[in-house]
């Protein structure tokens, strides 16, 4: 939302010289990729501090600066600059008032897996019938969070955002500055154990999100999983469940899995069952793309428009895209990954018609004590698949590879994604239908740069 300095000064409790008339055409934490007429908030990072970065931000045309008063004498020459406390809680300050100014119905995603592609599905089912903002990737923590909110305009109907946290506390702050009517939580799994004593805790964690939702808003939630199927007891708003397994408002049912082509279904509520098509690969997809189609039901978008815009959905920027190079099939799903998301997608490529079933897996971060044990379960899971070669990438991915090779299944080891690459350039072969998936951290897209693959060429 364009906003003149003086309105970015009364949200932020800024003071300084600066040209009050002045509109910041958009906002930017990344002096790199600043545009002319954005204004730069030098926020401070865990390697990086904004303030370094102030005058190369003002060179690249920036409207202004948001600095904290504390670093002021670093600028002595410098006047066209707003002066507050706290750069990252301006940041947050004028988000959350561009989000009331906004003043329109926002939904939130959170949860262990699936958040991402649930939040793309939930904003290309909704563009049926509205004019969606959805926040860009995950941009999804304290930084990226105001940052998608700060572009709101008044031409957007709706908006899609999602909610990610390492810790507790975190959805509930994020929640503050999105201030959501809808939430969708779509499982809890044992990710981010390094921060956390149990799943339990990540569960109670996830409610914050169904906490912050006001009296009148739509709880969304997974009726197959154990901790988020019990989040709606104590909500006084509308509760929404979905699911395959359990009782819910929207189920999947006659599911038929047909390979890269997708998963087919019927959806069932309690007044129609109408098949469904979505070009995803994964039974766990099925999840993702219910919770969607409970969140645009609610928003009032016809069960046809949603089916038909379901058909033509694609998945997101390295998270199950399919590649098909030199005969071999590629899952590029190596955006991230945590055990259920690595077990889910084995799964997947289990039901892949393949001469051979290769699973490249990186190491899984943020486990803590449990990562050792919790690779070991993925291995025995991969052992127990259809897979015929594992190809475990760096550090405890090692512990995947001794499970599987006890079960005789060819498993390899290897200190980087690169030779994961030059491993894949030299073993892999016609027929072959290949997986690939890591946490962020391992950046396993690596792995098909060095092999040659073309990661923008997907089905």
């Amino acid at each position: 939302m364009k906003l003149p300095l003086e309105r970015v000064a009364e949200f932020t409790f800024a003071s300084g010289e600066f040209d009050p008339r002045a509109v910041a055409q958009g906002y930017s934490i990344d002096s790199r990729t600043v545009a002319p007429g954005e204004l730069f908030f030098a926020v401070k990072g865990d390697h990086l501090d904004g303030h370094d970065y102030v005058e190369s931000a003002l060179q690249k045309g920036a409207v202004s600066a948001v600095v904290a008063r504390s670093q002021l004498t670093r600028f002595p020459v410098i006047s066209n600059l707003l002066a507050v406390d706290d750069t990252l809680i301006a940041l947050q300050s004028l988000a959350t008032a561009v989000r009331r100014l906004w003043g329109k119905k926002l939904i939130a995603v959170t949860g262990s897996a699936g958040k991402t592609t649930t939040k793309e599905l939930i904003a290309h089912l909704l563009a049926a019938k509205f004019r969606v903002l959805k926040s860009e990737g995950n941009l999804n923590n304290h930084f990226g969070l105001p940052l998608q909110l700060l572009r709101l305009e008044a031409e957007h109907d709706i908006a899609v955002m999602e909610l990610g946290m390492s810790h507790a506390g975190e959805i509930t702050a994020l929640a503050r500055i999105a201030h959501p009517e809808t939430g969708v939580i779509t499982n809890v799994a044992p990710v981010h154990l390094g921060f956390f004593r149990s799943v339990a805790d990540i569960a109670r964690a996830k409610y914050e999100l169904i906490a912050a939702l006001p009296m009148g808003g739509a709880a969304v939630l997974n009726a197959d999983d154990a901790y988020v199927s019990q989040f709606g007891r104590d909500f006084h708003g509308k509760v929404l469940m979905y699911g395959i397994e359990h009782p819910a408002d929207l189920r999947a049912q006659n599911v038929r899995s047909q390979g890269v082509e997708g998963e087919f279904f019927d959806v069932v509520t309690d007044t129609s069952c109408t098949p469904a098509q979505l070009p995803l690969l994964g039974r766990h997809n099925i999840y993702n793309a219910l919770a969607a189609l409970a969140v645009v039901l609610h928003e009032g978008v016809p069960l046809g428009d949603a089916l038909n815009a379901l058909a033509a959905a694609a998945p997101a920027d390295k998270r199950g895209q399919i590649i098909r190079a030199n005969g071999v099939t590629i899952i590029n799903d190596c955006y991230n990954s945590n055990p259920k998301a690595l077990d889910a997608m084995v799964d997947a490529l289990a039901q892949l018609p393949a001469e051979r079933r290769i699973v490249i897996a990186g190491e899984m971060l943020e486990l803590g004590d449990t990562g050792e044990e919790l690779h070991r379960a993925c291995g025995r899971h991969i052992a127990a698949s259809k897979i015929d070669v594992l190809l475990g990438v760096r550090g405890l991915a090692q512990y995947m590879v001794e499970e599987a090779r006890k079960a005789g299944v060819s498993a390899y080891f290897v200190t980087a994604p690169e030779e994961a690459g030059e491993w894949l350039a030299r073993e892999a072969r016609e027929g072959d239908a290949v997986l690939l998936k890591a946490s962020r951290g391992v950046k396993l897209e690596r792995a098909l740069e060095v092999w040659g693959v073309k990661q923008a060429i997907s089905s």
